[in-house]
């Protein structure tokens, strides 16, 4: 019977590798065509890769947790009815995929041959990929975490590879009485910036979740990366939510939608991004990329406690409709660990609410490579002095801050500061009167 492979598939732009959760298949069960194989996780999202063909899972070459590259074969599946597809190879004459560098491919099969789920557990706290050859070779010869994340790697964006490895052991070997030189520029790690912690008995110690890593490195990393400064401003929208009470509940029976206030500070923010182009950037090196598209963040719960930001394509070209369809449909995908790898790409300026939380304000990280962040806070009825011809007088409104956070970089406090005043203005100068 000919033999399929199931391969990881591409996943979105800049997605390049996914680490195995769950099989939900094991060797020997039959698989129908579009039926999921596997889970999978790729930086903070989950999905399921599914069969392409009908047959009978005969073999599964990774294992949970392992680390897979876009384009790597992960199954053979045996294709019932027998007839040769494109996918169909064997050993001896299928070509390595584009994507998958040959020494990739070397180590791939002796780490096979050396039993990939035997991959040594004490290099799992570092934030850098080790193929598990190169982690037993290291755990072989002895080699420390703190040693292994001072090589230079010579493979694809920067990995070490089994020769890079080699290499050094030989090295080291030579000059058992030198100890090597710090690295001049250690990649930052959360758990080497950790104070030393006491436990005694009655603690409970509680493993830290891949995501909950993941996020913890990121957010290390950007504070690192990026000199934050912060903007604040206090906000009237008593107009939108008078507005949002009169349409919400038409707007649900018309629309199928919930009508909430994200969508109308979405809007506000892409109109703003538009009349400041320069928050809407990355920095490469001594380089500005000035985007072209203005693609909204969104941050948005997980089941699990965590924060997933989904992406609002081109934010600037939907009305107030079309927004607050893309903002639901977001919102209910990752509540229900729905969303897709290119779901959480491509973003430009992100969003977060705090107010969900009771904060008032907030001081976000920046969600790198971007270079601004807006926390929207709670809205609350308070006092206030209201300005009129006949003159002032106190009256009750319902205001909120809005808390910038940017990158003193490339983003300077006059533009940082002028950036979320605009977005206060068009949320001050709401229309009441607009038809939805």
């Amino acid at each position: 019977m000919a033999k399929f492979e199931l391969k990881l598939p591409k996943m979105g732009e800049s997605v390049a590798e996914a680490t195995i959760t769950n099989w939900l298949k094991e060797v020997g069960d039959s698989i129908e065509a579009d039926e999921a194989v596997l889970e999978i996780a790729t930086d903070k999202v989950d999905s399921e890769v599914p069969s392409e063909v009908d047959g009978i899972l005969v073999e599964k070459l990774f294992e949970a947790d392992d680390l897979v590259q876009v384009g790597q074969t992960i199954a053979i599946i045996e294709v019932k009815d027998g007839k040769e597809t494109a996918e169909t190879t064997s050993a001896e004459s299928e070509e390595p995929a584009e994507e998958v560098m040959v020494e990739e491919a070397e180590e791939f099969v002796a780490s096979a041959e050396q039993s990939i789920q035997s991959s040594p557990e004490f290099y799992a706290d570092s934030t850098k990929f080790y193929s598990p050859l190169v982690k037993n070779i290291a755990k072989k010869e002895g080699i420390s975490l703190s040693e292994l994340e001072s090589l230079e790697g010579s493979g694809k964006d920067g990995r070490v590879t089994k020769n890079d490895i080699l290499e050094y052991v030989e090295t080291r070997s030579s000059k058992p009485t030198q100890q090597k030189a710090p690295a001049a520029r250690p990649e930052p790690s959360v758990q080497k910036q950790a104070a030393p912690i006491s436990v005694n008995g009655e603690d409970e110690i509680i493993e830290m979740s891949r995501m909950g890593k993941m996020i913890a490195h990121h957010m290390v990393e950007s504070n690192l990366t990026s000199a934050h400064v912060q903007s604040f401003i206090e906000v009237d929208v008593t107009n939108i939510w008078n507005w949002r009470n009169k349409h919400k509940n038409e707007f649900e029976k018309r629309e199928g939608e919930k009508l909430t206030f994200t969508p109308i500070f979405m809007e506000a923010v892409a109109k703003a991004i538009k009349d400041f182009p320069m928050v809407n950037i990355a920095v490469d090196g001594d380089k500005i990329i000035k985007r072209k598209n203005i693609n909204l963040g969104m941050a948005a719960a997980l089941p699990d406690g965590n924060l997933i930001v989904p992406v609002i394509k081109n934010a600037d070209r939907l009305n107030l409709v079309g927004m607050a369809k893309a903002v639901n449909d977001l919102a209910n995908r990752a509540k229900t660990n729905k969303l897709k790898p290119d779901d959480i790409q491509g973003g430009t300026y992100t969003v977060t609410n705090v107010g969900t939380f009771g904060s008032i304000m907030g001081t976000p990280i920046i969600n790198q490579p971007q270079v601004a962040i807006l926390a929207l806070g709670a809205i609350r009825k308070v006092p206030a002095v209201i300005e009129t011809p006949e003159g002032d007088f106190i009256g009750i409104r319902h205001k909120m801050f809005l808390s910038h956070s940017y990158d003193h970089r490339v983003v300077n406090g006059a533009l940082g500061g002028q950036f979320v005043q605009r977005v206060a203005q068009y949320l001050e100068s709401f229309d009441k009167n607009r038809d939805i």
